[in-house]
């Protein structure tokens, strides 16, 4: 009898699939593009052909309601191949993208965001933080009223047909018609995208059967986005000089949240719930356990608590770096399923499962400089921790962040070979 991929994910979530082997990955564009110079396929660049061709699993995260960090929406060109797409934060409206000045060297812009971001033309992967929107008192308050729950543009166009849709999807093989997405990057991106919208057709769950699919609703932020709109050392004086402020901005992310929730629990089914927060980095948190337990836990228990009311109980959290400290105070609070677990940042995935047993659920774990190395390491760093962490349960191996532009597309299929080996699964052929 055959197993649907939700039943699967909450089996693992539950500890009651020991050995299953549920595997997906996230790739940086440049990534796939020296993969098709290496020999892949040109389609490897398109998420729902790569899903298919390493049999990689999902859970399709709600794109079209506004509420967290991935938003699907249009992707501005500006030039020196800087393409700046809707995310981060959940303002409404965006920012519009645009070049605020230029020299020989670089290039300044101001992104959806409303960030102020200073690139090499040489090297536009890591820019430079400029200036950020929200400085005090004032810019946030004008700030603030890009997050209300009710501004129109925020949901799908039409709710009730939206609705509707995500409860009938029906299945699509990978190759019809009605699964077609175009890569980001392509010219016809923004055109598809807003004919989605003019649909009220669910963006992340086309082609995908509903009935047969986890969904995970995008839940917020309590330090990410308050970074995001401050900047990284402003936030940190912040908290100490202005309490009040960082209160407010607390405040309004949970009204916003809140709000969605409820809308969304009351028509559609929800398996997990998503929290951003990149709140670490190589040595521990930014913030202090201290600082985390008094302004953010507040906040994580109030919505916590209207999830779990509302039956859901799979609450994931993305923080990169050394999270050890801040494990334990989002297990408190119920957010229970951690990613991507950063070797580097000394987060240990197989002392972390003998430490806390079957509360806590891991992702991720996979040291993607074995996969840079080559072979020999890969199946040193896999064989290490994949068949203990696999047989425990509760583990949904990823590398533990995206696939860097210096991992060759060989060791990757080679890992990937390798995953299924552990799980005694068939070699794909590559």
């Amino acid at each position: 009898m055959s197993i649907s991929n939700r039943e699967r994910f909450l089996g693992i979530c539950r500890f009651e699939r020991p050995g299953d082997l549920y595997m997906h990955d996230y790739f940086f564009p440049q990534t796939l593009a020296n993969w098709v110079k290496q020999g892949a396929p040109e389609q490897i660049q398109n998420e729902r052909f790569r899903v298919n061709y390493f049999q990689h699993d999902f859970v399709p995260w709600i794109a079209d309601i506004r509420s967290g960090v991935q938003a699907v929406g249009k992707v501005t060109d500006l030039g020196h191949g800087i393409k700046i797409g809707e995310g981060g934060p959940p303002i409404v409206p965006a920012f519009e993208p645009r070049v605020v000045s230029e020299d020989k060297r670089t290039i300044t812009v101001i992104n959806c965001v409303g960030q102020t971001l200073r690139y090499l033309k040489d090297d536009v992967k890591m820019p430079m933080f400029v200036d950020w929107p929200a400085k005090d008192r004032a810019s946030w308050k004008e700030y603030k009223k890009r997050l209300d729950p009710n501004t129109p543009e925020r949901w799908p166009t039409d709710w009730n047909t939206w609705v509707r849709k995500m409860k009938d999807k029906s299945e699509a093989k990978p190759s019809s018609e009605e699964s077609y997405m175009p890569n980001r990057a392509s010219s016809d991106w923004n055109t598809w995208i807003q004919e989605m919208k003019n649909q009220s057709e669910p963006l992340m769950l086309k082609g995908v059967t509903f009935a047969s699919h986890p969904v995970s609703l995008q839940v917020g932020s309590f330090y990410g986005f308050l970074r995001e709109w401050v900047g990284s050392e402003n936030i940190l004086y912040m908290f100490y000089d202005d309490p009040v402020l960082i209160e407010d901005m607390m405040d309004t992310m949970l009204q916003l949240e809140t709000e969605i929730i409820k809308r969304v629990v009351k028509s559609i089914r929800i398996d997990q719930a998503s929290f951003w927060e990149d709140m670490a980095y190589k040595a521990g948190p930014l913030i202090s356990p201290a600082m985390m337990r008094k302004f953010m836990l507040p906040h994580y228990k109030k919505i916590t608590d209207l999830l779990h009311s509302n039956g859901v109980n799979v609450i994931f959290v993305d923080s990169d770096g050394n999270i050890n400290e801040l494990i334990p105070l989002w297990l408190e609070v119920g957010i229970n399923y951690m990613w991507p677990l950063e070797v580097a940042a000394h987060n240990d995935a197989v002392a972390l499962r003998k430490k806390y047993g079957k509360d806590l659920i891991l992702s991720g774990a996979i040291d993607k400089r074995a996969l840079i190395k080559g072979k020999e390491a890969i199946r040193e760093e896999v064989m290490s921790k994949v068949p203990f962490l696999l047989e425990q349960g509760g583990y949904f191996p990823t590398l533990d962040h995206w696939a860097p532009p210096d991992v060759p597309f060989e060791n990757y299929c080679y890992y990937v070979n390798l995953m299924r080996e552990v799980a005694g699964l068939e070699k794909l052929s590559f």
